[in-house]
């Protein structure tokens, strides 16, 4: 798992009770709830791509720092609860 994503995961375990995160490969990661897979995150090189319901969103790992991102993931599913 890249060093942004181990960060990225450790940030948002504490903040989004009732979430799991499950590892999908290297690079890969999924946000799940209730069995159902709600956003899936994935490193590619220079860039982070977020995927939720079926829109990509992608976040410039220069600009968007860890903390950052996790700042807009709690945000938006806590939005959704």
């Amino acid at each position: 798992m890249s060093s942004y994503l181990s960060e990225l995961k450790t940030k948002l375990v504490g903040r989004l009770s009732g979430y799991r995160f499950i590892d999908k490969g290297p690079n890969v990661f999924v946000i799940v709830k209730e069995q159902e897979v709600l956003a899936t995150v994935k490193d590619q090189g220079d860039y982070i791509i977020v995927t939720i319901a079926g829109k990509d969103y992608k976040y410039d790992k220069w600009y968007t720092k860890p903390e950052h991102l996790a700042n807009v993931l709690v945000n938006y599913f806590s939005s959704k609860s």
